[in-house]
């Protein structure tokens, strides 16, 4: 480790403020063009700085997945720290840090937060996304009450702190200087401010090693090193050219000594290969046809993919889709599988309210409480600080646990490694008991939930308006009519716009999205989706729960067809939208 002292000066630049920079679920996103903008991304930060009053001589951890115009901001971002009063930047090799990763950093090293450069599943690269958002104390990300008090001073800023040399730029900026050995791990700086005599220290920290050292605790390591040594056994894992590829490698390959062939797009690229890396059947299609035995003849045993920060997971078996729901609930009923669940008293699980209700029917066989909550993984911190829930998951590929408080997708893996496993330790070989086979059961014991979700994205303003007024007037006049929706079969029992109110701070959440419920317990939902940088996308849902073994496997699609066109007709999603079929079908 090498040790330097440098004098810096703070310079506070006039500004004004930028009227679009209101956070989303998941912090600010916007194109790479608008945060290239003049003072747009200073503004942002100091307004996020300004936020954080008890800041000074804290310690904060700083990366990123790794898109396009990462690496500019971690510079500007580490001199408006200094200049902002905090002590101490721990910053990943390379400017990389999985989401997951961030919120395991926090905990484990007790630190005051961290900043977080993604857009997560949404595409990188100069005419794509970027992001920033604010993780607390607790690991999850910073809640309403102070995403908003961002926003409210971003809206009346007038100027923004950053630190330069004192003889800059005469001189070369030291600041400058340590960021461009980002690659060399464990190089830690100090500087100190010549007005204050306050010091600021940047250490590079491994991207991996405090992740990894938690998942060991997690997982039994030597377990699953064992069992996928086995000649009937294989696997892909495809990383999506986002920042899990350094994570995969390291985990499943140096420590579980799998070959290096069982990895997919490990390479972080700035704009991830040119592809969209958000893990679903339509953008990970590469390795959905590599899974299908009448495609690949060597299709894998258990497969996943990674979105672009690491906090999603879609799992695939042998020609098998497992859906998020399913997902959540396969692991929620065998959680004794899995290492970090036996050690502690499950209690609840929570999902988000688009999401299948498969884990509220093991919720109430294993006599646990199920919540759920608007979508936004802030909205299970709560739940998971108070003891009340120890798994949670979103539809949108999302499934964590309290080891953390983000979504984990490579936890989500280990979790079904290690189901997978369990399940066949005593069989042998070439008896091997399947993805396919293991939810199977899952869905003879509980039932299933047939679930699809369409997105429409690039949905304009004036359209949407329009939409979502025939919505609300159509709930209306549905509900006083008796529930009768057209000539659907099945009456409405409920159609209402989701507020939650949360168990632990009683705070209410309103307008999460608009729900039409049949007295037979199907449904589809209608939301506006909080993680697109630009325009709007429209995202409905449908389900439909049955026990009905003989329908277990037909298609999705045609078992909720009947769900599907009365929710298309009666909102005149086509006619309104302007559009014939939905983008994105998962």
């Amino acid at each position: 480790m090498s040790n330097y002292s440098h004098m810096f000066k703070v310079v506070r630049f006039p500004t004004t403020p930028s009227k679009d920079q209101k956070p989303g679920t998941s912090g600010l996103r916007k194109k790479v063009s608008i945060f290239r903008q003049q003072q747009y991304l200073a503004n942002f930060v100091q307004s996020m700085f300004d936020s954080l009053p008890d800041i000074q001589g804290k310690t904060l951890v700083l990366g990123g997945d790794g898109r396009f115009y990462n690496s500019k901001a971690i510079r500007i971002i580490t001199r408006m720290a200094a200049a902002n009063g905090v002590g101490k930047l721990l910053i990943g090799k390379d400017g990389l840090l999985s989401t997951p990763a961030v919120s395991a950093i926090i905990r484990q090293r007790k630190l005051y937060g961290g900043i977080i450069l993604t857009a997560s599943h949404n595409p990188g690269g100069a005419d794509e996304d970027f992001g920033i958002k604010y993780n607390v104390s607790n690991g999850g990300p910073a809640l309403e009450n102070l995403t908003n008090q961002f926003y409210e001073n971003s809206q009346r800023i007038s100027s923004y702190q950053i630190a330069m040399h004192i003889d800059y730029p005469d001189q070369e900026d030291p600041f400058e200087n340590t960021l461009r050995r980002i690659h060399q791990q464990g190089i830690s700086d100090t500087y100190t401010c010549q007005e204050t005599g306050n010091t600021f220290e940047i250490e590079i920290i491994s991207s991996v090693d405090d992740y990894l050292h938690l998942m060991k605790n997690l997982f039994d390591f030597n377990q699953l090193k064992q069992f996928a040594s086995r000649s009937d056994f294989s696997m892909l894992l495809n990383s999506m050219n986002g920042v899990t590829g350094i994570y995969t490698r390291r985990i499943f390959v140096e420590e579980l000594g799998l070959p290096k062939e069982y990895l997919m797009n490990d390479t972080p690229k700035e704009d991830f290969g040119g592809h969209h890396p958000d893990p679903n059947l339509t953008y990970a299609h590469d390795l959905v046809e590599l899974c299908d035995p009448k495609k690949n003849k060597r299709a894998p045993v258990f497969a996943a993919a990674f979105d672009g920060d690491g906090d999603r997971c879609m799992i695939l078996g042998t020609g098998f889709f497992v859906s998020p729901a399913d997902s959540l609930a396969v692991i929620a009923a065998n959680a004794d599988c899995i290492p970090h669940f036996r050690s502690q008293k499950l209690k609840g699980v929570a999902r988000s309210m688009p999401t299948a209700a498969a884990v509220d029917f093991v919720a109430e066989k294993l006599n646990i409480s199920c919540y759920e909550t608007p979508t936004g993984w802030k909205f299970f911190g709560n739940l998971m600080d108070a003891d009340l829930a120890q798994i949670c998951g979103e539809e949108s590929f999302g499934l964590g646990s309290n080891h953390i408080r983000e979504k984990d997708g490579i936890f989500t893996a280990l979790c079904w490694l290690s189901i997978i496993s369990s399940k066949n330790e005593k069989q042998t070989i070439g008896s091997l008991i399947s993805v396919e086979k293991i939810v199977m059961q899952h869905w003879e014991t509980f039932g299933r939930n047939f679930f699809s979700r369409y997105d429409y994205d690039h949905c304009k303003a004036p359209a949407v308006s329009k939409l979502l007024e025939h919505v609300r007037e159509l709930q209306t006049q549905t509900m006083k009519q008796g529930g009768q929706l057209l000539d659907y079969p099945v009456k409405l029992r409920l159609a209402d716009s989701f507020t939650y109110i949360d168990p632990v701070d009683h705070s209410k959440t309103e307008n999460q999205g608009y729900r039409f419920v049949f007295e037979d317990n199907s449904r589809f939902v209608l939301r506006l989706s909080g993680t697109s940088s630009s325009d709007v996308t429209i995202r409905m849902y449908f389900e439909r729960y049955t026990k009905d073994v003989s329908l277990f496997d037909h298609p999705v699609e045609q078992v909720l067809r009947p769900v599907i066109d009365i929710a298309l007709k009666s909102l005149k999603i086509e006619q309104i939208l302007e559009k014939s079929q939905p983008d994105v079908i998962t």
